[in-house]
């Protein structure tokens, strides 16, 4: 399978500890077309760990694992497990700069070992039929000129990857969490924009600040794809517009707030887990009602409810209610205002 065949017009990225497999069936709910991608997920978890750290739901496609590590023979056998489950794509992470990943010698700080990255690459499509791609920033630490970027680049396309996931903003290893490298280096749209001119033959999305679907579509006039964070885990419900606005797909209806809470309820009675609770779902649905009328009661009842040791089943349909009375309550005020 060449990587170009996926549409990468819109991806929803990796966040560690949010986009587990019960967000992504929420997401995939109100958008069938975006490419929803896995918590960065370390081989040795995978090849050492008890858990199944490869478990989704078929409904999830397309869907990506992402990967880290560093050590070829390791990321090409997660590789081919990823392939055996059915993951559409392997996407290896070499853009985190949390301790953690800093500590196991991946993550943003391979962008210094390109020919490590490299390596992992040609190990890993020598395995499998699905794309290989890499999710990466623009620089790290003193290596933040443009030309130490582009050597990365070359050295890593050389090897066979031709899909790039730039976060355009560099990483400081030391000095800066994560929280605070994901906001203060500042944002470098131009340097992604020149490497998609450079290099016509790749795939090139940016990932970084962009928070609208206004903003996706000015960065597709100069990149391939756009990959949005922690703007779609706030406001989810944006990705209802995505088919119609970025893919032009105009086959189904957007689904409204109510269906997707509904079609959520039949998902958590759904589930046969001894160890799941309704709250492992609806915590990734408190920005569904962003900016609408009932937002905060539904946050709030969501939290207060959703937590502890015995956990409301009907906790989805209870929440609904109390936003759907406090709507209707706004619209009688408003009604008797306008009288």
């Amino acid at each position: 399978m060449s990587a170009q065949k996926l549409n990468r017009k819109f991806s929803v990225a990796p966040m560690l500890d949010w986009t587990d497999r019960h967000c992504r069936y929420f997401l995939r709910l109100l958008s069938r077309n975006t490419l929803l991608y896995t918590e960065m997920v370390t081989t040795g978890a995978i090849i050492y760990g008890k858990g199944d750290y490869l478990g989704y739901n078929q409904e999830e496609h397309p869907v990506a694992l992402q990967l880290g590590g560093c050590d070829p023979d390791d990321m090409a056998r997660c590789a081919v497990l990823a392939q055996e489950r059915g993951y559409d794509e392997v996407n290896i992470n070499v853009g985190c700069p949390s301790d953690r990943v800093k500590n196991g010698s991946f993550g943003a700080s391979l962008m210094a070992r390109p020919e490590v990255v490299a390596e992992c690459v040609s190990a890993m499509q020598k395995q499998v039929d699905i794309p290989v791609t890499v999710k990466c920033r623009i620089g790290i630490d003193d290596m933040d000129e443009y030309e130490d970027f582009a050597k990365f680049i070359d050295i890593v396309a050389n090897s066979g990857c031709d899909t790039f996931i730039v976060h355009a903003r560099k990483a400081w290893l030391q000095g800066l969490s994560p929280k605070e490298n994901r906001e203060i280096p500042p944002l470098n749209y131009p340097r992604v924009h020149a490497l998609k001119q450079a290099h016509p033959e790749l795939s090139i999305s940016i990932n970084g600040g962009v928070k609208t679907i206004e903003g996706t579509l000015e960065q597709l006039t100069h990149v391939d794809g756009v990959m949005m964070g922690r703007e779609v885990y706030s406001n989810p419900y944006i990705l209802s517009s995505i088919d119609k606005q970025v893919f032009n797909d105009h086959s189904h209806d957007i689904i409204s707030r109510r269906e997707a809470v509904l079609k959520m309820q039949e998902y958590i009675e759904g589930q046969d887990d001894p160890y799941f609770k309704p709250w492992h779902a609806a915590r990734h649905m408190l920005g569904l009602y962003q900016g609408q009328a009932g937002g905060r009661i539904w946050r709030r009842y969501l939290s207060q409810n959703g937590t502890g040791k015995s956990p409301d089943p009907q906790l989805l349909l209870n929440a609904l209610d109390a936003v759907e009375t406090a709507q209707k309550e706004v619209e009688s005020f408003n009604a008797s205002r306008a009288v």
